[in-house]
Parts: C-alpha cells; sequence; structure tokens
C-alpha cells in the first residue's frame, strides 16, 4: 500500500459532507483548485486573448502539444495503470470567471482556464498539476477533498512533483529566495489553494499541512524521486 493511501485510510473523517460537485467546468469546486495564475497586466476592462490570456481554441492547441511532452504522457500511463482511462475529452479549455489557471474536478476531468494563461509552459504545468491530483484521486479509494488534510496532502504533491516552484518560475512571480525557495513556495500555494476550500478556515488549513507534510513531500509516486 502507497503512502498517500496508508494517510488516506488512517486519517479521521470530518463530520461533514461534501456537496455534490459541479457539472459545469465554469464553475470550478475551489476544493479542487491549484496553480495560482502568475502576475498578468490588467487591461482595465474587458478581457482579450492579447492582454487576459488566449483565446478557447488556442489553449486547446496547446493542451494537445502539452499532451506529447514526457511528463504529461508518464502521468497519463500512471493513471491508466491505477486503473482510470482518461478519454480524449479529459482535459479541456474552458473560460473561467473566478482567477485561477484550472482544476481538477472529480468525475469530469481537468480544466485549463484559458483566459488566465498566455504561454505553452503555463499550459503544461496547469496540466501536469491537475494530472497529479487526478492519480491521487484514482489511487486513493476514499480521498475526501473536504477533508482539509486530505486536500493538503494532494496540494503538498503536486506542488512539490510538478515543477511549479523550480526557481525559474519563482524569480518570475518576483520571490527571489535562493535556499529553500522549493518548500517555501510549495507551503505557500497550498495554503492559496487549501483555505479556498469552504471547509477549511486558515488556521485549519495551516494545521492539516503541518500534519501531514512530511510523509506527504516525500510521497514521491508515481516517479521514483521528485522530478
Amino acid at each position: 500500500m502507497s503512502t498517500i493511501e496508508s494517510y488516506y485510510l488512517s486519517s479521521p473523517k470530518e463530520e461533514y459532507y461534501l456537496p455534490p460537485l459541479p457539472r459545469s467546468p465554469f464553475r470550478l469546486d475551489p476544493t479542487q483548485m491549484a496553480n495560482e495564475p502568475g502576475p498578468r497586466p490588467s487591461s482595465g476592462g474587458l478581457s482579450s486573448a492579447i492582454n487576459d490570456g488566449m483565446t478557447v481554441d488556442e489553449c486547446d492547441s496547446m493542451i494537445q502539444r502539452s499532451l506529447r511532452t514526457p511528463m504529461v504522457k508518464f502521468l497519463k500511463e500512471h493513471l491508466e495503470k491505477s486503473g482510470c482511462n482518461i478519454g480524449t475529452n479529459f482535459i479541456k479549455a474552458v473560460h473561467c470567471d473566478k482567477r485561477v489557471s484550472g482544476g481538477y474536478v472529480r468525475g469530469e476531468g481537468i480544466v485549463v482556464c484559458s483566459n488566465h494563461l498566455n504561454i505553452q509552459d503555463e499550459v503544461n504545468q496547469v496540466v501536469i498539476h491537475e494530472l497529479i491530483h487526478a492519480y491521487d484521486d484514482c489511487r486513493a479509494a476514499n480521498l475526501d477533498w473536504s477533508d482539509c488534510a486530505h486536500h493538503a496532502c494532494s496540494e503538498i504533491r503536486a506542488g512539490h512533483l510538478s515543477g511549479d516552484c523550480h526557481y525559474k518560475r519563482e524569480l518570475l512571480r518576483g520571490f527571489v529566495k535562493i535556499r529553500g525557495h522549493e518548500q517555501d513556495c510549495v507551503r505557500r500555494r497550498v495554503m492559496k489553494s487549501v483555505t479556498a476550500n469552504p471547509y477549511c478556515s486558515e488556521a485549519a488549513a495551516k494545521d492539516a499541512m503541518e500534519a501531514v507534510w512530511d510523509v506527504c513531500y516525500n510521497d514521491t509516486k508515481p516517479f521514483d524521486r521528485a522530478p
């Protein structure tokens, strides 16, 4: 049994239930958001493909290119090995009202927010990050996204394994730190995502993150080690 499965199976359940997930990918569930968009110049009005991301068609083309990258192919392969087949429409580009880059919705797949992304690397990162959530959801039979510890664990893994916190990306975001930057970045992004979960206060999110940090940060499945 893998580390993350062991943790999920032994973690006490909270006394609440996850409400039905939204069926429309245009209204993403905040308990499953990931990837804060990087800084963008404001258009000062209506969004456009130039100043506020790209069109859905442009984003769809970039998603197709991302599917040919080694890391995405690796994650898809391991999802399928875990018993979760990915259909042709599992990853889709949409226009998102919320200021997020994308999300994973159980039973629906991954959405990539075209209007908050500008370049291929950003699309690749969203796809990779969300595939890690999908992988966790696939292999842990009782993963409960409304449980702050479960959510924090998957966010820790996605932040650590996806390359979201590579020092070059952090520099572009304006975070300049040489030593310890990666863990600081993962913690910051975990808190941003888990505090958006309506079941998790800031204090609960921080406690959950700290409680599972060592176990989940060091769980690198399906990789042998962190890429």
